[in-house]
């Protein structure tokens, strides 16, 4: 038995996703993951990119988790969370090199979502890279129907929850000087978003 928190999913999507970090994250060194939900990609990937120091954060309830697998994994390069409601958090400006979420636009109020765009703005410095995977909507249209079946479902648990267009995340970008470089297609009808800081807001 153990304590600590376990998603098939998470442990599933590592590999692939790991392969993208392995590029995008080859120059960063210090990196904020909003949203470290069960805490599984931390230890996973910080095991790997040991030239990185992975800084994890979510809401105060995940915690106990996040310690868990942080304290097994007996990595140096792996911290314990950061209290972060992406609504309400102050992160220091131009602090990290890249940041990292998983899963967490589409469980997000579109407001939050809009807001954790622009706390990303000020957490990186410029030429920094904002790594979001998940499911999106591309040109309005789902990439698979068992997306739009989630869609769904999610909007029937919460109409604030849902797939998210990635071009209404493409402006909120913009606002906070953030340029779309890169979209992966990844396992199970996902992506893996990429975008870096510039030095101006994009118009």
């Amino acid at each position: 038995m153990t304590d600590r928190p376990y998603a098939e999913a998470t442990a599933r999507n590592a590999a692939p996703i790991l392969e993208i970090l392995k590029r995008e994250f080859r120059d960063s060194q210090r990196v904020l993951e909003i949203g470290s939900g069960t805490g599984q990609h931390a230890v996973a990937f910080a095991a790997i990119l040991d030239h990185l120091h992975w800084q994890t954060s979510d809401l105060d309830e995940n915690h106990a988790g996040i310690n868990a697998w942080v304290g097994a994994s007996q990595l140096e390069n792996v911290s314990a969370p950061l209290s972060i409601d992406v609504r309400t958090a102050d992160v220091a400006v131009d602090s990290y090199d890249a940041v990292y979420s998983s899963n967490t636009a589409h469980i997000m109020g579109i407001d939050a979502v809009e807001t954790m765009f622009s706390l990303v703005g000020n957490a990186l410095r410029v030429d920094g890279v904002f790594c979001l995977y998940g499911p999106f909507r591309c040109n309005g249209q789902f990439n698979a129907q068992s997306n739009a079946d989630f869609d769904t479902n999610l909007r029937g648990r919460d109409p604030a929850m849902g797939i998210r267009d990635l071009e209404a995340l493409d402006e909120f970008a913009a606002v906070n000087s953030l340029r779309r470089r890169r979209l992966y297609a990844v396992p199970s009808n996902n992506y893996v978003a990429v975008w870096r800081k510039t030095g101006d807001p994009i118009t």
